[in-house]
């Protein structure tokens, strides 16, 4: 094929000299003082590896230590982080991306191409776009240092969104040696080239986990700090993640000063917080977070899809919002549907099912109609999530309404994400349900929306030939409007065949005294932030 005579080179962009805070970037890779920042994370770090688990806890510390090739800003656009820029050539099916030189790894290695095509072939085994991008991939090799090279099948727009998504699992790179483990099991150390290093010797596994500033890290030159895009500038020596299973005592830690940031506060507390002259409530991600309820497809009785959708009528997602949120409508949405509300690809179909009160007695008769006969329905809930709990409480409470036979198994939130891997009978220590929340990036479109994928890949082992079908048209869709219309009809077939129940949004709020400044939009990062 000849070369193509327009080659593009996307760089960072050049518009904005300045970081967000205002300060000129020159010296800006090291902040004069030397502090600590005290931050109460929603949960326990139980596993430090953000490939190997799709918690939001685990993506949050990944961010910390990592990096990635590209970034993602508020508006969810993608520009260059490791990459200095990428060329596009042969129409759109060969991709050279180019790393920004003097990148180097916690150890003081170089932070070379080959480090990264090995962490983009892990990642890929564990993401839904991920696995996309590397189905439309011929070859992926780094022909020299800092060159990484998509050799395409076909073109494939999305390579940038694809490596610079913030939602999980993130494409985090790694040093080769690492990113040579199986995916499916947790890397043995936690090297990375973030702006971070993880002391691991200082953690208390439920009590504490560590972080200190690498003087090694390089920020962007240019651009604006938006999220995770832009310069990652430190300005805290080291960052100490204090695990709080209770939310109130956090609250109060922050109030007294003894704790800087609270990740996620409770709702209930807001007036009491909102009220005090030290302390800033503020939501950080308007797209808020998607809850939902996964069961398991192996197992009786959700092995059964007419099952599946005859308890689609017995959810009451304003009540689940109302138990997680409390009602002020400002921090919750109702209905919701499989794509995040407010976001391109949501749609009203088949939201009707959420509207109106739920009408048990005929739950139990459609149940009873699609085959259920009393099965024990296991569900496991996370006693230690400030979220998730409540999540678990309603949703066991609405399945016994509807005459299901539920055995309630509180858990800390470590061991569910453990035990919901097991394909086992439940009368073996298997499983029925689990519920869990995730970001509204998590859910914006086919492509990167895990609980959705119809392969099989994803604990409940939900399997649709007709939504993965309909996912490679999307992929393949070429125009918004077209995306759309797909979405809508991958909806549609999610309501006949249930991967999970929607429980509906709410908005999480954050506290920090006001002795922080600089946080950012969209999730908990720690670049930026700064003493005010």
């Amino acid at each position: 094929m000849p070369f193509m005579h327009r080659r593009t080179l996307l760089r960072a962009a050049a518009a904005a000299p300045m970081l967000a805070s205002g300060l000129a970037l020159p010296g800006v890779a090291r902040a004069a003082s030397a502090t600590t920042l005290r931050f109460i994370p929603v949960i326990d770090l139980a596993f430090a590896d953000p490939i190997y688990s799709t918690a939001q806890v685990s993506r949050n510390h990944g961010f910390m230590v990592f990096d990635t090739l590209y970034g993602m800003n508020g508006k969810l656009e993608v520009s260059p982080q490791m990459v200095e820029g990428h060329r596009v050539e042969y129409d759109g099916r060969r991709w050279d991306l180019v790393l920004r030189p003097g990148l180097t790894w916690h150890d003081g290695e170089k932070v070379l191409a080959r480090d990264c095509v090995a962490s983009i072939r892990r990642w890929a085994k564990r993401d839904a776009l991920g696995g996309a991008l590397i189905a439309a991939t011929e070859e992926l090799s780094a022909p020299d240092d800092r060159t990484i090279r998509f050799r395409l099948k076909r073109p494939f727009p999305l390579l940038p969104m694809a490596l610079g998504k913030a939602a999980v699992p993130v494409c985090f790179m790694m040093p080769e040696r690492l990113a040579n483990t199986d995916p499916f099991k947790q890397i043995p150390e936690v090297i990375g080239s973030g702006p971070y290093c993880f002391i691991a010797d200082e953690r208390i596994p439920g009590a504490r986990n560590v972080y200190q500033r690498f003087e090694g890290y390089r920020p962007r030159e240019n651009g604006v700090s938006d999220w995770t895009s832009g310069p990652k500038v430190v300005h805290y020596d080291r960052v100490e993640w204090t695990t709080m299973p209770d939310a109130a005592t956090g609250a109060s830690a922050v109030q007294s000063g003894e704790q800087d940031w609270q990740e996620t506060t409770p709702h209930d507390l807001l007036p009491l917080l909102k009220r005090s002259r030290d302390v800033v409530v503020d939501v950080l991600d308007p797209l808020g977070f998607c809850c939902n309820m996964r069961v398991n497809a192996l197992q009786p009785p959700f092995d059964n899809p007419a099952i599946r959708r005859a308890l689609l009528g017995a959810i009451d997602q304003r009540a689940v919002m109302t138990a997680v949120a409390g009602d002020d409508p400002a921090y919750q949405h109702t209905p919701i549907g499989f794509f995040a509300p407010g976001t391109p690809m949501a749609s009203e179909v088949g939201l009707d099912v959420f509207r109106g009160e739920p009408d048990y007695d005929k739950v139990k008769r459609d149940l009873a109609a699609a085959g259920y006969k009393g099965e024990k329905v296991v569900i496991l809930v996370p006693a230690d999530s400030l979220a998730q709990k409540p999540l678990g409480d309603v949703a066991a409470a609405l399945m016994q309404q509807a005459g299901m036979n539920v055995e309630y198994q509180a858990l800390d939130f470590g061991t569910v994400l453990t035990r919901r891997n097991r394909r086992v009978p439940v009368s073996e220590g298997g499983w029925s349900a689990f519920v869990s929340n995730w970001q509204g990036i998590d859910w914006l479109n086919p492509a990167s929306h895990i609980t959705l994928r119809g392969d099989a890949s994803y604990p409940g082992w939900f399997e649709s030939d007709r939504i993965e079908a309909l996912r490679q048209q999307w992929l393949e869709a070429p125009d918004l409007a077209a995306q759309q219309r797909i979405s809508a009809e991958i909806q549609r077939v999610a309501f006949e065949e249930v991967p999970y129940y929607p429980l509906g949004l709410y908005r999480q709020p954050t506290a920090y005294r006001k002795s922080v400044a600089g946080v950012n939009r969209g999730t908990a990062t720690f670049w930026n932030v700064r003493p005010a």
